[in-house]
């Protein structure tokens, strides 16, 4: 993905996670693949990405599944892309990092976009819930419990993801 950190040895979901979409195009991309570009040309334009960076990087995006492309021409021969279920599960992420620039980059009242819940109308601002019990958790209110066998390091697991996509 153009950078030099390497985590396909770890055992972490973290680190897994990165090594999918880690590197800062891909986040961007993603970004504006959420607000509605699928062409090529729209995203070059759009982030001013040099152009073998950003074929680079759809790239990885379909190869990992999370996004695919569809011919949209044939001559000449071009596709868009769209986010796939697994790409649209980087929502809550690329909302909270939105909410986190907000917050410690932006400053209160300064922030560049605001996002709407559709239901009520107010800003949104993303919080954590408890899957179970539906309680809004914080960071305090979590612990890290480590697994005896930590089975398959990064390399491992996206070598079996891959496998299962093809």
């Amino acid at each position: 993905m153009g950078r030099t950190a390497d985590y396909t040895n770890q055992r972490c979901s973290i680190a897994a996670t990165l090594e999918v979409v880690g590197d800062p195009w891909t986040l961007l991309i993603l970004r504006d693949a959420f607000a509605g570009v699928k062409r090529f040309e729209q995203w070059q334009e759009r982030l001013g990405v040099a152009r073998n960076v950003l074929a680079a990087r759809l790239k990885t995006l379909v190869a990992h599944g999370v996004m695919e492309a569809r011919r949209y021409s044939e001559r000449p021969p071009r596709q868009e892309y769209l986010l796939t279920e697994k790409g649209l599960d980087l929502s809550p992420v690329l909302l909270t990092m939105a909410e986190w620039g907000d917050q410690h980059v932006y400053g209160v009242g300064k922030r560049p976009v605001r996002f709407v819940h559709k239901t009520c109308g107010c800003d949104f601002h993303p919080r954590m819930a408890c899957e179970a019990c539906g309680e809004i958790v914080d960071r305090r209110d979590i612990k890290r419990v480590q697994i005896d066998d930590p089975g398959q390091t990064v390399g491992e697991a996206l070598e079996a993801a891959k496998v299962a996509v093809e």
